[in-house]
């Protein structure tokens, strides 16, 4: 089983490499903001507490975090492993994730940071917003995600680095020369 985090701040690139990812090594996808998407949508209980953090512009704490991510890879027994997308975001969630994993007889093999400047993140998801309609790429929403990605899920590398896990990638350039360098991390930590 091949695990990876994909790992950076909003408007990262990490929805389109994870689609190219998930091609090439036959992975499940597993999003926490996908997935918390999914029960908003449906208005179930959970969905409606997340909506409340994300309209805050929040991150969705742990225990809802790690109750909905847990329960997401048990309905997907079986695979050829999983490429975690926006999980795990504290240090908390990434002891709790390889945990999880190793009662299954598995761990995480590489977590790859996209690496992309303010200005660009802020760029991309301006035109993101202006054609995918979501409502967290609202202007004053994104600008408190990213706020939140480099004042505290940007500490979670660390916890990976002194694993030997993490790598960082370049994440501004040609899609197909980033997926490139993805998957040569990802091949050399297999």
């Amino acid at each position: 089983m091949l695990n990876i985090v994909l790992f950076g701040p909003p408007g990262a690139g990490k929805g389109t490499q994870s689609e190219k990812l998930i091609a090439k090594y036959e992975l499940a996808h597993l999003s926490t903001g996908d997935i918390f998407r999914e029960h908003i949508s449906r208005q179930t209980e959970l969905g409606l507490k997340v909506k409340e953090y994300i309209d805050n512009g929040l991150l969705v704490p742990d225990e809802v975090t790690v109750g909905i991510l847990k329960a997401a890879i048990e309905s997907k027994a079986g695979t050829k492993g999983f490429i975690f997308d926006g999980f795990p975001r504290t240090v908390h969630q990434a002891e709790v994730l390889d945990e999880m994993l190793k009662s299954l007889n598995t761990k995480i093999h590489a977590v790859v940071a996209l690496d992309v400047n303010e200005d660009e993140l802020k760029k991309r998801i301006e035109i993101r917003r202006q054609t995918s309609g979501r409502a967290d790429d609202d202007a004053e929403k994104v600008l408190k995600r990213i706020d939140e990605y480099f004042n505290k899920t940007i500490h979670v590398l660390p916890y990976y680095e002194a694993q030997g896990k993490a790598v960082k990638v370049q994440g501004i350039g040609d899609i197909e020369t980033i997926f490139q360098a993805i998957c040569t991390a990802i091949d050399s930590a297999k």
